[in-house]
């Protein structure tokens, strides 16, 4: 009985201990090695359970669609539970058994920060991840759920030898009491929680949702242009609406994201999206509403007109966010041909970066598409101006001034209203005075340019070098092409088949092709001196031909910064 007696004392005992010793807090820090910005994660454990949270303060002032990101691990019941909480009334989680499909590789014994340690390696997605795990607390803790499989508690993480995660403290904490909360929330599975945590974070303005654009003369002009409603048109193929949008901080970078497809037009044509600058006394929304011929113009050596074209004194010209090209009839001609060996888009999707026109995204926007055709179906497209975060603070950087000023645009966005075709180069340069302002610590040229003439000698077919002269003096020759077209083929089902394999949109062409987006390119003019600047644009375009002529269309905008 006395044996018994001390045998019953002795697991009494035990128990208490393994009770006031059940609940702990960890403290990991991470960092690069070499850089200087540490983050930290707590690990709270009660038991067998472990909340796995940040450690840093909170930001003061997030961006929208931050949340607090909770993990919670329980090794009796096999369970983690990933938790978003934005609001009590707001909140999401996922749920999965403990993984235990990962192959470690036991690489030996060593001693790390004190503690006993059992080191393992494993290859994920093409890095290498190295661990340190320790059996002398006598308990399993870890701050990254995807190892909980490993015995005892994770001393040290490092990723291809540069990201670091090591355990900085270990105390014990009494208050530490009910881990998991009654409520977890909306379920969700763990990409569905995944998709929904980068949504959140994306400011996202829908501008156009299959909108048509097509040549319609029935089509009246409004009178004003109200807030967040469509408006048609340059005879149906324009798209405006107005939008009042909030400044972003510097560190957002925005994306413009395009769906289009033909609703009976069948042939490649020229679309851009722009926003019309209301800053100066006359702009491109005055034609619109009214007619080309109310904007300054120029004369060419032919005496013919080309309206509204460069920057004047009064006139600030559209600022071309994206240049695109449809594809010849994707999904309206779907049904007409076939390929032997795959199928046709449904549409064609482009997507760019125009983070560096964000002085462009605040107060009172008007944001336009243009598609030049003469088909009364047209095409259907979707507009969408997506904003990403890269810090999680919302705060402005009033050092750093961003300088935006459009110089010239000869996509003729009302071409289907009279405007004219960039066709002067072939007896004329384009001319614009600009001033440069005192303080600028960079400043640079966003330059799009197309060459157009549809048949073999056309400049849509042949190189053709753009020339950039600032002050007379030549400073860049560029010579848009695309070679890649080929790429492209399951966008065009009409477009024309010849004799020899090769489809009209598999052919290279002056820097787009049908069913892409035209990227921009960039000339540093960095270094200018304060005041007045002209710069030309030079390009050799060719002859015309029987009734065709070639065109060019280029948009130019000075991009700048102000600082130190």
């Amino acid at each position: 009985m006395k044996n018994r007696h001390i045998i019953f004392v002795s697991i009494l005992i035990t128990c208490c201990m393994t009770t006031i010793s059940a609940q702990n807090r960890l403290l990991y820090q991470s960092y690069s090695i070499g850089g200087n910005d540490t983050s930290r994660t707590e690990v709270l454990r009660q038991g067998r359970q472990l909340k796995i949270l940040s450690a840093d303060p909170k930001v003061a002032n997030p961006v929208p669609g931050m949340a607090e990101h909770y993990t919670y691990l329980d090794y009796a019941k096999d369970s983690v539970i990933t938790q978003l909480f934005y609001h009590v009334d707001e909140k999401f989680f996922s749920s999965s058994s403990i993984r235990k499909d990962y192959e470690f590789k036991q690489e030996g014994k060593e001693k790390v920060n004190g503690y006993n340690c059992t080191k393992y390696s494993i290859i994920l997605f093409s890095n290498k991840i190295e661990l340190w795990i320790t059996e002398d607390l006598r308990f399993r803790a870890t701050p990254i759920a995807g190892f909980a499989s490993l015995p005892g508690v994770l001393v040290k993480y490092l990723r291809n030898g540069n990201a670091v995660m090591e355990l900085a403290s270990v105390t014990k904490d009494k208050d530490i009491q009910d881990l998991f909360p009654s409520d977890f929330g909306e379920r969700k599975s763990s990409s569905e929680l995944n998709q929904l945590e980068k949504e959140k974070l994306v400011i996202t303005t829908p501008v156009f949702e299959e909108e048509q654009i097509c040549f319609n003369p029935q089509i009246k002009k409004p009178y004003s242009i109200e807030y967040d409603s469509v408006y048609h048109l340059a005879n149906g193929t324009v798209i405006l609406k107005r939008v009042d949008m909030t400044r972003l901080p510097e560190h957002y970078r925005v994306f413009a994201e395009v769906t289009e497809y033909s609703n009976g037009d069948a042939y490649d044509r020229t679309g851009s999206v722009f926003v019309i600058p209301m800053a100066l006394r006359q702009s491109f929304l005055h034609a619109l509403l009214d007619s080309i011929q109310v904007l300054p113009y120029f004369t060419d050596k032919s005496g013919e007109h080309y309206q509204g074209m460069t920057y004047t004194d009064t006139y600030l010209p559209p600022i071309e966010l994206m240049r695109f090209f449809t594809p010849f009839g994707v999904r309206h001609y779907n049904e007409y041909r076939a390929l032997p060996d795959r199928a046709w888009a449904e549409q064609v999707s482009y997507k760019q970066d125009i983070s560096d026109l964000k002085p462009l995204f605040q107060g009172d926007v008007y944001i336009g598409v243009f598609i030049g055709n003469y088909d009364k179906g047209g095409h259907k497209l979707s507009l969408t101006l997506k904003a990403y975060p890269e810090d999680n603070r919302w705060e402005y950087d009033d050092d750093n001034v961003e300088m935006l000023l459009p110089l010239f645009n000869t996509c003729n966005v009302m071409e289907m209203a009279g405007q004219n075709y960039g066709k002067f180069f072939r007896t004329d340069s384009l001319k614009v005075v600009f001033y440069v302002p005192n303080g600028l610590k960079e400043l640079k040229l966003r330059y799009i340019a197309t060459g157009h003439g549809g048949w073999d000698t056309g400049d849509e077919f042949v190189p053709k070098a753009n020339t950039i002269l600032i002050d007379g003096v030549p400073r860049y020759i560029y010579t848009p092409w695309r070679g890649d077209c080929g790429t492209y083929r399951t966008s065009n089902p009409a477009s024309g088949n010849f004799w020899n394999g090769m489809s009209s949109s598999d052919y290279s062409r002056s820097g787009w092709c049908p069913g892409t987006a035209t990227q921009p390119v960039y000339f540093d003019l960095t270094g200018l001196e304060p005041g007045e600047h002209t710069m030309t644009i030079a390009i050799p375009q060719g002859e015309p031909e029987g009734g065709s002529f070639s065109s060019w269309c280029v948009s130019g905008a000075l991009v700048g910064t102000f600082g130190q």
